[in-house]
């Protein structure tokens, strides 16, 4: 009776025995063809004489194991070159260490008695307005920018006299009449390292936690 070979059954033998494999120096692709050979060599040493396997169907079987093998050295091949892409990331990336940048929070950060950040505006607005807030939501101070069209506009808050340890946060009011306008809060922080993160650039900042490169909306 003649033994079904399929990619299937081809893998998951590969799998299994990988570490093994690796530990010999073969590749996993390597495997894969080394335990599909096996198999297609027992299967020919114990087919029926009377209904042997066609050459169709055995080229078929080789072609879909170089199919898989094709694609896992294809995988293995984009992980080196994203792993290398990573690299050259953070090589150019530690060309902004110290500099300032704006990423999309309502959290500031002091420094030398400053706090700075912008707004983002969708639309034009008659009237501006930027509350400087406590940790638990008390307002400190009151920034009035007063009109101002679309788009980011910066500003800063003099924290000399701020002795809470944790950070202040602040809120934009924005109205055109009595409609309230769109806003994005930005803060301003500096950049102090760059490093990676499960293969993604990250960037650690003076008053904050580190985040992902795609969080900077701004370098200054």
């Amino acid at each position: 009776m003649v033994a079904t070979v399929n990619t299937t059954s081809s893998t998951a033998a590969s799998s299994s025995s990988s570490t093994s494999l690796k530990s010999a120096g073969q590749t996993t692709a390597d495997a894969q063809q080394d335990r599909f050979l096996k198999l297609l060599v027992a299967q020919l040493n114990n087919q029926d004489p009377m209904n042997p396997m066609d050459n169709a169907q055995m080229t078929s079987q080789m072609a879909q194991i170089n199919t898989v093998s094709g694609i896992q050295q294809l995988n293995e091949t984009m992980k080196s070159m994203a792993g290398q892409f990573t690299s050259m990331q953070v090589m150019q990336g530690a060309g902004m260490i110290g500099h300032g940048v704006m990423l999309e929070s309502n959290t500031l950060s002091i420094d030398a008695g400053k706090a700075r950040g912008a707004i983002d505006l969708q639309g034009d607005a008659s009237n501006v307005s930027v509350q400087i807030l406590s940790p638990g939501g008390q307002l400190l101070d009151t920034i009035n920018l007063g009109a101002q069209s679309a788009g980011q506009h910066t500003f800063e808050w003099d924290a000399s006299g701020y002795t809470e340890q944790a950070s202040p946060m602040f809120k934009v009011v924005a109205t055109s009449g009595k409609q309230a306008v769109t806003s994005t809060a930005l803060a301003q922080d500096t950049i102090t390292s760059i490093g990676t993160n499960g293969g993604t650039m990250t960037v650690t900042l003076k008053g904050r936690a580190a985040v992902a490169y795609d969080a900077i909306k701004a370098i200054l």
